[in-house]
């Protein structure tokens, strides 16, 4: 009879305790608002790479002044430009790249 409630007992710790790391696994993989997946973190990171890459390669743009930030698919552009015209740029190539939800342009003017 111990034999068998010793069992028991441990039958259910072990239950218990796949299930309690079922759960932590579960909601450290997902994603809420303020939090990104680990497959979305990847996804947003390759992003940043390639948004940076075009601004990095393109004459206008230059993109060495312009930092690239990507959350969930949202691109977030900061940093300053020489010109309307080169911040608009930035925009325009931020929204070519695959995988880009939206583009927020917080690019300030030189004064």
């Amino acid at each position: 009879m111990t034999k068998n409630l010793y069992f028991s007992n441990l039958i259910r710790s072990m239950i218990v305790g796949f299930f309690i790391a079922f759960i932590a696994v579960s909601l450290g993989c997902s994603s809420t608002k303020t939090k990104e997946s680990t497959g979305q973190f990847i996804d947003d990171a390759a992003v940043t790479a390639k948004v940076k890459a075009k601004l990095f390669d393109d004459p206008v743009v230059r993109g060495t002044a312009i930092s690239v930030e990507t959350f969930k698919g949202t691109v977030q552009l900061s940093g300053f430009a020489n010109s309307k015209e080169e911040a608009n740029k930035a925009e325009s190539l931020a929204k070519s790249v695959e995988g880009v939800r939206a583009v927020r342009n917080s690019i300030v003017l030189k004064q």
